[in-house]
């Protein structure tokens, strides 16, 4: 086998492993909040899964026409702690932002008065 063949190889599984590395880390998943009910400025835990920086670049509660930065206290792979932000009182979507887009997860937190 020549030189050439084994460089494109070692090329390919280069590029193979590092594929297999990528798709195996998933996507950022919510699946819970704690506790489910909170007051504007109170901290709740958002659980998942891939919730690390590299993935999620923010934290959101969303209702059916906006969506509500929320201060990210402390972020690591299976929990994202915010504190709820000035919002009306009510029910709302967890939502997340992974690059560009605005996930929003069937996750609910309600905001008390």
């Amino acid at each position: 086998m020549s030189f050439r063949v084994r460089q494109v190889i070692a090329i390919v599984a280069v590029v193979l492993m590092a594929a297999a590395t990528g798709w195996s880390q998933g996507s950022p998943r919510v699946t819970g909040v704690a506790p489910a009910s909170a007051k504007v400025g109170d901290s709740v835990s958002v659980n998942g899964e891939n919730l690390g920086k590299a993935n999620v670049s923010a934290v959101f509660i969303s209702n059916s026409s906006d969506d509500f930065p929320a201060t990210v206290v402390e972020q690591s792979d299976g929990k994202i702690v915010i504190k709820v932000p000035k919002v009306k009182a009510g029910d709302y979507n967890v939502s997340i932002q992974v690059k560009n887009d605005i996930l929003i997860q069937p996750i609910r937190l309600a905001v008390q008065e």
